[in-house]
Formats: C-alpha cells, structure tokens, sequence
C-alpha cells in the first residue's frame, strides 16, 4: 500500500491510497461518504473484494471531510466531492497501472458520486455499486422532513453529534443543501448502461435515513445488467 498527497484542481491536497495488484486484472476506484474517509471499515470491506480479485484500488479522501486531505467539513457540497472524484481519476490516467474500463464503488454521498460519474463517462466504466446512495436533492428534502429542513435553512446550520465518533459535533451550512438541490440521479440514469451493483441497509448520513424506495427507483432506471441488495 502506498499513501500519495496529489492535487485538485483548486490547488488543494488530496491524500490517496494506492493498493496496487502484483497480476493486475483491473482497477478500481473506491469513495466514502459525507463526512467520512478512506479508512472507514464500509470502505475497506469494499476495497477488499478488489484487491482480493487481484484489482488495483485506489481510495481517497475527499477535501471537506474528516480525513487527511485538505478543507473543512462545513464547506462540504455534493460538486466538491463529485470533482474531487474526477481529479483522482484524471491523475491516474498518467499512472503505469491505469486501465480502462475501470470499476467504481461508493458509500452514500460517494455511492451518487460513482453512479454520477458513470452517467457522465459510461465509455470508461466497466462496472459500478454505489452503495446506499443519495438519489437526488429534492428526495432529501423529503428525508430530512419540513422542521429540520426550516430548522437548517432558518439558522443556517446543520448541527449534530457524530454516531461513529463519539464526541464529534458536526457542522454543515446550509449551503450544502442549496449545492444538492441541483443534482437528480434519477434524470440520467438510463446512461447507467455498465453493469449496476445497488447495495441497501440500515446506512445513515447525517443521521437521516436515506429510503429504501429510493433505491428501487434508482433500480428502476438503470438499462445496463443490474442486481439490488436491500
């Protein structure tokens, strides 16, 4: 395993964990969620079943979250994760290893980010599992409910208590839901043309639940071969 710091294209720090395959028989790109890192179990456990099918995985910290790359978690938006996945991808282009297509997994946030980009690159994506994701920024709404919603618009803030780290208080503007609001999987899904692994269970994101419906409307659109776990 090797840790490498690259840069996105804001001039930040990205921190990467290349795992490369001693018989490479492909690559993987593996993403966490809002919030979380490279080391989270969810994260390894998905990394594993690459490295295990002799893939080569790259995992990274997004800027914004509570891992080793640069930024603050209250700037975190669903556009700065999304092009932080692009950046990672795009310097890996100039790497011995690269190949394509490449497989790509995710976890909520990072789970949209995969599907995202796989809709918008479907010629370099051999397959694609995005695990738990957020489907669109008017579904949250929703999850989030009216109070909360008014709540977080009113003062600006999103504040709670981390449920994987205890003693964390959490702080998200509101900002990030107004960068949401423009992103609808659901709209471009049938360019999910690749093999699709949807993956459902009790996963939380922010402490709000992200609804097992919508992943089946998800599953609904996808055209390529597609199998859903929930």
């Amino acid at each position: 395993m090797q840790k490498l710091t690259i840069k996105n294209r804001k001039n930040q720090n990205i921190v990467v964990l290349l795992e490369p395959a001693e018989k490479q028989k492909g690559l993987a790109f593996v993403m966490h969620g809002l919030s979380g890192f490279k080391e989270q179990p969810q994260i390894e456990i998905f990394a594993k079943a690459f490295r295990d099918n002799n893939y080569t995985v790259v995992r990274f910290d997004t800027t914004n979250t509570f891992g080793e790359s640069d930024g603050k978690y209250e700037d975190a938006t669903v556009t700065n994760y999304y092009e932080d996945l692009e950046d990672v991808i795009a310097w890996s282009k100039s790497q011995s290893w690269y190949e394509k297509p490449f497989c790509l997994a995710g976890h909520s946030l990072g789970g949209f980010c995969v599907a995202y980009y796989a809709v918008n690159h479907n010629e370099e994506v051999k397959a694609v599992a995005p695990i738990s994701p957020f489907i669109s920024g008017e579904l949250s709404l929703i999850a989030y409910g009216n109070e909360e919603i008014d709540d977080w618009q009113k003062t600006g803030w999103k504040i709670f208590k981390s449920k994987s780290t205890p003693g964390l208080i959490k702080k998200l503007k509101w900002s990030h839901m107004e960068d949401r609001l423009k992103y609808n999987l659901l709209l471009d899904a049938n360019k999910l043309i690749m093999p699709v692994l949807i993956i459902d269970g009790e996963f939380y994101e922010n402490d709000t639940p992200i609804p097992v419906e919508n992943q089946r409307l998800l599953f609904n659109k996808v055209s390529g071969k597609k199998s859903c776990i929930l």
